[in-house]
């Protein structure tokens, strides 16, 4: 093994053990892995294809709609208005599918600090949308985003999770090209 290998391994050795550390930080990372995973899994139901809404004036269209009749910041409802509602149906697919993968990479543990960071992007995105709507609380998105941010934070993929198998993978010098590319996200 050559010294840069094998100042790797060291170093990913240290690395897989680092975050989280304690069976209560663990444990609580994985709850809120789950829970967050859950929650965008869960709320994939009022955003139903073909047209998400747009032919009954419901689900994602309506909030979409909302955001311009309640901005919380006009040049984002401007946006949503020039751009986003005349492709809506693309848009619609967009989030869907973003949406399932935060919830199934989440879920398995799998690249969870790039899709912790998807999450947080996402989470501010449907607060931009329908932060200022009526009957909408706009501090569960703010919630949302820490929740995201805490994810990242403690690496909580690495907790019974791909990410924590692939880290361990490494540290025990496996030579898979597809491990030194996935540890970055995880």
């Amino acid at each position: 093994m050559s010294n840069r290998t094998s100042e790797l391994t060291s170093e990913l050795s240290i690395e897989a053990t680092r975050l989280p550390t304690g069976p209560v930080t663990r444990i609580s990372a994985l709850v809120l892995r789950l829970a967050v995973a859950y929650l965008w899994i869960e709320n994939l139901d009022w955003k139903v294809p073909p047209d998400f809404g747009q032919g009954d004036r419901a689900g994602l269209w309506a909030f979409t709609n909302g955001s311009i009749a309640h901005p919380v910041f006009s040049p984002y409802s401007s946006f949503v208005e020039s751009f986003i509602l005349p492709t809506f149906v693309p848009f619609g697919w967009l989030v869907y599918v973003a949406e399932i993968a935060l919830g199934v990479f989440l879920l398995l543990g799998l690249a969870t600090r790039f899709w912790a960071v998807v999450g947080f992007v996402q989470s501010f995105v449907i607060y931009l949308t329908v932060g200022a709507q009526p009957h909408e609380w706009p501090w569960t998105y703010v919630l949302m985003m820490l929740a995201h941010l805490a994810v990242f934070a403690l690496a909580a993929g690495r907790v019974a999770g791909v990410d924590g198998w692939l880290r361990r993978r490494a540290a025990g010098g496996a030579d898979a090209r597809l491990t030194r590319l996935l540890l970055p996200l995880t």
